[in-house]
């Protein structure tokens, strides 16, 4: 499996020089924002996660390899290319042996950090069941991933056109713990309050090492969810976001919108019809996660130490 694998220069240094690193998606760049704020995007989350003393390292495709940490160039190329697929578990053995141009979602970015040794990764927000589920079965490989693969997922919760519950219902289910982050709340991606409530509320990186650690070294594989909600100043209300959600439900169900292209779609909608505001949140909650991710890194590795 390593023999896939290509690390970046600042990855592998921090790698020899046993730094914490921090994973990064890749679809957020390809399919979550529009260019060029995804690639602006990007790079501030990276120099976020430099400036709190860890390494991020953004996970894509390229050429039949994993590669580990990207150039400025290639992160141009995966911002700017309309040919790049969005790679989840069981795209990841196609678009490598094909050697096509791959963005890692929620689910092949943990695969691939945990090929790496890479045990924290930050995102916006988890997938998960979609509303309607009991007819389209649409469930994000994302809630599967987390129950089979031991990394630490970095959030604002999941995304709010979700069905939350179902989702929180099902991760339960597989034994995945939620932990929010200064709040007993489940937050929502645009919103702080989902309705919901998290497993358990840590607020320090020090208190989620100890929990996690001692989860993996008892035995129990998979992931944990680390909800860290948008901060208050750049959250939508909750009532003005629902209703815009559900216009753009509508809207994707007329145009026979589905499968991969939902999300997509919904968010760029949700885009439009808030004149930009969700972006601005997305962004806003992108970094806020990159901080909280990068804290998390040192305090495992010093619990490594320990």
């Amino acid at each position: 499996m390593q023999s896939y694998l290509v690390f970046s220069e600042e990855v592998r240094a921090a790698r020899v020089a046993g730094k914490p690193v921090v994973a990064l998606e890749s679809t957020i760049i390809s399919h979550g924002m529009p260019y060029p704020q995804n690639v602006q995007t990007a790079r501030e989350v990276e120099a976020i996660i430099r400036e709190h003393g860890a390494v991020p390292a953004t996970i894509a495709i390229m050429n039949g390899k994993i590669h580990i940490g990207l150039s400025d160039a290639e992160l141009e190329l995966l911002g700017q290319s309309a040919d790049a697929l969005k790679v989840s578990r069981r795209d990841l053995p196609y678009v490598i042996s094909s050697k096509k141009l791959g963005a890692t979602t929620v689910a092949a970015t943990m695969i691939c950090a945990e090929l790496a040794g890479i045990p924290v990764f930050v995102t916006g927000g988890i997938g998960g069941v979609h509303r309607g589920a009991e007819t389209s079965f649409d469930i994000s490989a994302d809630l599967q991933e987390l129950a089979r693969t031991s990394v630490a997922v970095v959030c604002a919760g999941a995304k709010s056109i979700l069905d939350l519950g179902l989702t929180l219902e099902y991760l339960e289910t597989h034994g995945v713990p939620v932990i929010s982050v200064g709040q007993a709340e489940f937050p929502a991606f645009f919103t702080r309050d989902s309705g919901f409530r998290a497993d358990f509320q840590l607020d320090s990186a020090t208190e989620q090492a100890d929990f996690i650690a001692t989860k993996w070294t008892l035995g129990l594989r998979g992931g944990v969810v680390i909800a860290n909600p948008i901060p208050e100043a750049d959250a939508m209300p909750r009532a003005e976001i629902e209703g815009i959600t559900q216009q753009a439900l509508q809207e994707a169900a007329q145009q026979g919108v589905s499968g991969k292209a939902v999300t997509p779609f919904l968010l760029a909608r949700i885009k439009e019809l808030t004149a930009g505001r969700s972006l601005v949140s997305n962004i806003a909650l992108v970094k806020n996660n990159a901080k909280a991710g990068a804290q998390l890194a040192h305090a495992l590795a010093a619990h490594k130490k320990s």
